[in-house]
């Protein structure tokens, strides 16, 4: 009978939604790579059901390669690729699709196993609930963006590209979140301090950061501008303004990069601050301490992966580590979050 009663903590509940996280993690970087191979219009229908399956014959290949051919990308980027060129780029966004289903998986059975077994506590049975709408959510938002792509376009529209990932990101914050509360039990109150705000603040800032990396993708900006600290010689680069204002703010690659840049510098300057006042501070805990200097660490390494990636001209074996190292400072800032909540 005691399985059946409900307890403010889980670690097995924790655990599970730790998981998903790790899982959320792994369906960005393979998107990342996704993008930077070109592979992401290689599957130009959405069938979530029929579609787990990849092409199981040689005729099953030419109807998907059909497919592609009709599209813009082809025409005006692959005209002259062969079928065994087409399996690449099709397997890359296959395989993150798969897992795109798997993380549907792997929240919703073992979410219906606990929540009969009266193992989540009551207070995130609801947020729980609103995880698996968000995951929902992305599934259509990811289609929403791959369509932007099919008609007009020979990649897809940078700021649908933010918005799939942005989601995807706060989907990553909220899961380890939750996974959090679940792990420790209702926070008894405590006495409200400055960190609880700055450290929303903070992981605010990661967060955009993260977004302005998605347009600095969508745009390819990472193949331009490719010197540091100055921008082909320039403080600021000489075709920053776009036609519009939104084709300043999302379309135009040099003012994106620029964008991305000096967020770059403005994370540094407050995670190097948030290490120094946070492993001084006597309002903060050991972990929370400890938290503090990790999240100096991450943004450190963070920003030397941006320069060298850049450098570099953005290749797959420096792009992929900068796009993880992302997500494990977002993991950071999160867990710094929600500590100094537990003074």
């Amino acid at each position: 009978m005691t399985s059946f009663l409900r307890s403010d903590r889980s670690n097995a509940v924790a655990l599970w939604l730790f998981g998903v996280a790790l899982l959320v993690m792994a369906m960005v970087v393979v998107g990342g790579a996704t993008r930077l191979t070109g592979s992401g219009l290689s599957i130009t229908e959405w069938r979530p059901i029929s579609g787990a399956l990849p092409p199981m014959s040689d005729h099953d290949w030419q109807v998907e390669f059909s497919r592609y051919r009709q599209i813009p990308q082809f025409a005006l980027v692959n005209p002259t690729m062969t079928l065994e060129a087409f399996k690449g780029i099709y397997w890359w966004e296959w395989t993150h699709r798969l897992l795109g289903r798997l993380v549907g998986v792997a929240f919703a059975v073992p979410f219906i196993f606990f929540l009969v077994r009266r193992m989540i506590p009551r207070r995130l049975i609801l947020p729980c609930v609103g995880l698996f709408a968000m995951g929902g959510l992305q599934g259509l938002v990811g289609w929403w963006m791959v369509a932007s792509g099919l008609v007009h376009r020979v990649y897809v529209a940078p700021e649908r590209l933010a918005i799939h990932l942005g989601l995807a990101f706060i989907l990553f914050i909220l899961l380890i979140w939750t996974g959090l509360e679940a792990l420790s039990g209702k926070a008894r109150q405590s006495q409200p301090t400055r960190w609880r705000v700055w450290s929303l603040v903070f992981l605010g800032g990661v967060l955009l950061q993260c977004l302005l990396g998605a347009l600095v993708a969508g745009n390819h900006a990472g193949q331009v501008y490719n010197d540091w600290p100055l921008m082909n010689g320039d403080l600021w680069p000489a075709d920053y303004a776009g036609k519009t204002f939104w084709a300043t703010i999302a379309h135009n690659a040099a003012s994106v990069q620029l964008h991305h840049r000096l967020g770059a510098y403005l994370l540094l300057a407050a995670g190097l601050t948030l290490a120094w006042r946070g492993w001084g501070s006597r309002y903060l805990a050991p972990q929370a301490r400890s938290l503090a200097l990790a999240v100096g660490a991450g943004v450190t390494v963070q920003a030397l992966l941006g320069i060298a990636t850049l450098l570099a001209v953005t290749p797959l074996w420096l792009a992929m580590p900068h796009q993880i190292m992302a997500l494990i400072v977002l993991a950071l800032a999160t867990g710094f979050a929600w500590r100094v909540r537990r003074l």
